[in-house]
C-alpha cells in the first residue's frame, strides 16, 4: 500500500509516538486534574509537559493560553463561537475548510454578524492586498487557511498579521495543513487564535485538537460542565485553559502529541526538504502529461497537490488508484467547497496527494507511473 492522504491524517506515526502511547497504559491511565491522588497528578503533571512543549514550539505567550480541544474543528469553533461580537464583520478567504465556513455563516444566518469571502488575485495564495479592501469599521477579526488542503495555496500569514495587529483586528490562523511543515511564530506573526489539528503534520493520535491564544483575546466557553476547578461553583470558571476544557480531556492523545512534537523538533529540515523535493518532482511530472491538469502552483511544495485527469469524475480516479494501484489519495470536495468553486472544479471536484515525512521517492515515481496509465488509457 503507497499512502497519500496524509492531510487527512498522517500514516504510519514515529516509533516514538507509539512508545509514549503504550505507556498511557501503565504510568498515565489516571483522569488529569480530577482527583488527588499521585496517580492523577502524574498524569496532569504530563499533560502539562506537553502543553508548556507546544507553546514553546509555536512562541505562545503563556501555556495556559493553549487550550486542548476534541479536534481542530472544535479549537476553530472555540475561537469563532467564543469571540463572536454581535453586530460585527468577519472577512474569511475561499480556501476555508468548512470548520470555519460553517460557524461564520451559521452566525451570519442569526443576524449576528456579516461575513466577506475573499478570493486570491495571486494563485500561489491569498495576500493581505486581496484582504485590505474589504475591511469595514465594524470588522474584528481575519480568518485566514494558511496552507489550503486542497491544493496546498500558502497564504502571507506575516503581512496578514502585521496588518492585524496595526488596526486592532483579531487574527485567527487555520494551521491544520502547515504545523509542523513550516515554521509557525504566534508572537512573531501577531496571530491571535492558531487553530492546530495534531494528527496531521504533529503525527499525534487522532482525538485532540489545540487552540493556542495570544495574550489580548478575550475568549467565553462554548462548552460547559466539570473542569476540576471551581467545583461549588454551578456557573462556568472563566480562568484558561480549564474554563475551555469541560470533561475528561483525551490524555493518551495528548502525549502522543508530546511525542510526535519532539519528533518533528528533531527531523524539521528533513520534513521540509523532502516535501518540498517530492511535491515538486509530482508537480514538475503531472504537467507535462497530457490531459492531466494540475491545480497546484509550481511554488507551492508543502505536500499537497491536487489534479484531475481529463474530464473523469475524481472519486473514479482515486478508486482506481486505490483498487488497481492500491494508492490512497482523497478525491472530491475536501469539506472546502469555496475553494473549488474557485477552482472551477464543484462538479468534478480534484484528487488530492498529500506527502509526509515517511513518504519516499519510490511511492511517489510508482504513484507517477500508475497516473500516466490512467491519463493514457
Amino acid at each position: 500500500m503507497i499512502y497519500l492522504d496524509n492531510s487527512a491524517t498522517s500514516f504510519p506515526k514515529p516509533k516514538t509516538v507509539k512508545i509514549a502511547v503504550n505507556e498511557v497504559f501503565s504510568k498515565y491511565g489516571a483522569n488529569p486534574g480530577r482527583s488527588g491522588h499521585s496517580f492523577s497528578l502524574t498524569s496532569a503533571i504530563k499533560v502539562n509537559e506537553v502543553r508548556e512543549n507546544v507553546a514553546d514550539f509555536f512562541n505562545v505567550s503563556k501555556p495556559e493560553k493553549v487550550i486542548f480541544t476534541s479536534g481542530c474543528t472544535e479549537a476553530i469553533n472555540l475561537a469563532i463561537l467564543g469571540s463572536v461580537q454581535e453586530g460585527g464583520h468577519v472577512i474569511c478567504t475561499c480556501n476555508e475548510h468548512n470548520s470555519v465556513l460553517r460557524p461564520l455563516f451559521e452566525l451570519k444566518s442569526k443576524g449576528l454578524i456579516d461575513v466577506t469571502v475573499v478570493e486570491p488575485e495571486d494563485e500561489r495564495g491569498i495576500t493581505v492586498n486581496d484582504i485590505k479592501g474589504h475591511i469595514k469599521p465594524n470588522t474584528y477579526m481575519i480568518c485566514v487557511n494558511h496552507i489550503s488542503n486542497v491544493d496546498g495555496a500558502r497564504a502571507q500569514i506575516d503581512e496578514i498579521g502585521e496588518f492585524c495587529a496595526e488596526h486592532c483586528i483579531y487574527f485567527l490562523v487555520d494551521c491544520a495543513q502547515s504545523a509542523g511543515h513550516v515554521n509557525i511564530d504566534m508572537q512573531k506573526q501577531n496571530i491571535d487564535f492558531l487553530a492546530i489539528a495534531p494528527h496531521k503534520g504533529l503525527y499525534a493520535l487522532q482525538g485532540v485538537g489545540v487552540l493556542c491564544c495570544s495574550a489580548k483575546t478575550k475568549l467565553l466557553p462554548i462548552k460547559f460542565g466539570g473542569t476540576g476547578t471551581d467545583s461549588i461553583n454551578v456557573r462556568q470558571p472563566l480562568e484558561p485553559p480549564e474554563a475551555f476544557e469541560s470533561g475528561t480531556i483525551a490524555t493518551p492523545a495528548i502525549i502522543s502529541l508530546g511525542a510526535g512534537l519532539s519528533f518533528v523538533k528533531e527531523h524539521f529540515k528533513e520534513i521540509e526538504k523532502r516535501l518540498e523535493d517530492l511535491t515538486t518532482y509530482i508537480n514538475y511530472e503531472l504537467r507535462n502529461t497530457n490531459g492531466v491538469k494540475v491545480y497546484t502552483h509550481p511554488d507551492n511544495a508543502y505536500g499537497v497537490i491536487s489534479f484531475n485527469i481529463k474530464d473523469m469524475p475524481s472519486t473514479d480516479v482515486a478508486n482506481v488508484l486505490d483498487t488497481k494501484y492500491k494508492i490512497c489519495a482523497r478525491s472530491g470536495l475536501h469539506c472546502a467547497p469555496l475553494k473549488h468553486k474557485h477552482m472551477g472544479t464543484t462538479y468534478q471536484g480534484s484528487v488530492r496527494l498529500s506527502l509526509s515525512y515517511y513518504t519516499t521517492f519510490t511511492e511517489v515515481s510508482k504513484t507517477i507511473m500508475a497516473i500516466k496509465e490512467i491519463a493514457k488509457n
